[in-house]
């Protein structure tokens, strides 16, 4: 009997180990369509479907939590270059590429410093599903995101981030994560 149960929580313990992070989500909300606190229950029914939820665009903020208590960011996709010019001659995107880039704000609304290079957190992805990490360069747009970022609570951060991709990628989203991109929430959204 002792084997049994022992073998049962092993199976238990390695179900729940497989299953990966809860917490690990993608946030495609935008802080204007999130939901609502709880209201009380209607006493009249409503004809009308639900909501859809809106999928972030362009000049839409999420909220995303860091990996440490405190950590939480405001983060704003503010423009989108589906073609990103360089500063000078000196900054062009190698042969058979193109540069594309993303100019966010990051705004900390949590209860403490944030320090983080927001670059390694973001990445886009393609139509096909391939997904490009950031590129360091300067781009004719305005200056990109600072590398070594200290924010503290209450102050942004504005900054352009790059990427270079196949020429003939079509780029569909963007994403964002906090601690270099290892915390559990990513923000996505959709570009064109």
């Amino acid at each position: 009997m002792r084997t049994r149960t022992l073998t049962a929580t092993a199976l238990l313990a390695l179900a729940l180990t497989a299953c990966g992070s809860p917490d690990d989500t993608v946030n495609t909300t935008p802080k204007s369509a999130a939901p609502k606190a709880k209201e009380a229950p209607s006493t009249t029914a409503s004809s009308a479907p639900p909501a859809e939820k809106k999928a972030a665009t362009v000049g839409d903020t999420l909220t995303l939590k860091g990996m440490e208590d405190g950590e939480q960011l405001d983060v704003t996709l503010k423009q989108w270059l589906p073609t990103a010019k360089g500063a000078d001659e000196f900054n062009a995107p190698s042969e058979g590429k193109k540069w594309v880039a993303a100019q966010f704000e990051l705004v900390n609304t949590g209860t403490k410093a944030y320090a983080d290079s927001p670059q390694n957190g973001a990445q886009v992805a393609d139509a096909q599903g391939q997904r490009f990490q950031s590129y360091f360069g300067e781009i004719a747009a305005g200056p990109q995101m600072a590398s070594d970022l200290n924010l503290p609570k209450g102050e942004k951060a504005l900054g352009w981030i790059l990427f270079e991709v196949p020429k003939n990628s079509q780029i569909v989203s963007a994403q964002f994560a906090m601690n270099s991109g290892f915390s559990d929430q990513t923000g996505q959204w959709t570009v064109k």
